[in-house]
């Protein structure tokens, strides 16, 4: 199943980076992802790994955020999300950081078009995995060209 193979709702798996750029950058270059998930182009997937890894990262110290403007930008974010129960973990491809792991997990438990990221070390999967793993800018593309 190729990009082109993604049906009329935009189910995604976005990474921790996506998210995060779209949460924290409003003029940058993923706010149209932000835009995307707010006007439900496309329905991000979220499980509980993935949401806290989005947290996780939310909280690194070069961001300077405090609780209360974290729990604004994942409010911002969940409600959007269609919540999935990964359950039992299923086999994925081995990967150089393990904190990508639960992205791919959520991608096939999920059942989702595609897997969003900018990250080299999930790119490198794309031959390999099952569901597409492409780059923010080729969604962007698919959506609005």
């Amino acid at each position: 199943m190729g990009p082109s193979a993604l049906n009329p709702w935009h189910r995604v798996v976005l990474d921790s980076n996506v998210v995060v750029s779209a949460l924290l950058f409003p003029v940058g270059s993923l706010t149209w992802t932000r835009d995307a998930w707010l006007s439900q182009t496309i329905v991000p997937l979220a499980g509980q790994h993935t949401e806290g890894e989005i947290r996780r990262v939310l909280s690194y110290a070069k961001f300077r955020l405090s609780q209360d403007q974290r729990d604004r930008a994942m409010n911002l974010y969940l409600p959007y999300c269609e919540m999935v129960d990964v359950g039992e973990p299923p086999v994925v491809p081995d990967c150089r950081d393990p904190s990508d792991r639960p992205f791919l997990e959520l991608a096939l438990a999920g059942r989702a078009d595609a897997l969003v990221t900018g990250d080299n070390d999930l790119l490198a999967l794309a031959t390999v995995f099952s569901v597409p793993i492409i780059t923010p800018d080729s969604l962007r593309d698919m959506l609005f060209s």
